[in-house]
């Protein structure tokens, strides 16, 4: 999440810092013990749910779990290529 607003403002993270993100996003996730095997399945149940009413671009979407000092929070970051207009989600 650092490194899209880093990028977005035109400043490239160094490896200190990518490393730094990296190591809180493990304590965050040991913290609420979930595994990566869960984050992953997590983010393909969102992609199958999402691309019922958008086509998004899969390879650069982001999810994290954040922490502060009272809750947990799911953050994603979800690049989105055009609506789907007319269609019904099929159940």
């Amino acid at each position: 999440m650092l490194d899209l607003i880093q990028k977005m403002l035109g400043k490239e993270a160094g490896s200190k810092q990518i490393a730094k993100e990296r190591l809180r996003l493990v304590l965050v996730h040991d913290r609420v013990n979930v595994s990566p095997q869960f984050m992953e399945l997590l983010k393909e149940d969102m992609i199958k749910v999402i691309s019922n009413y958008m086509e998004i671009n899969e390879r650069e979407m982001e999810v994290n779990l954040t922490q502060t000092n009272s809750s947990v929070a799911l953050v994603a970051s979800i690049p989105v290529n055009r609506m789907k207009r007319g269609t019904v989600p099929v159940e």
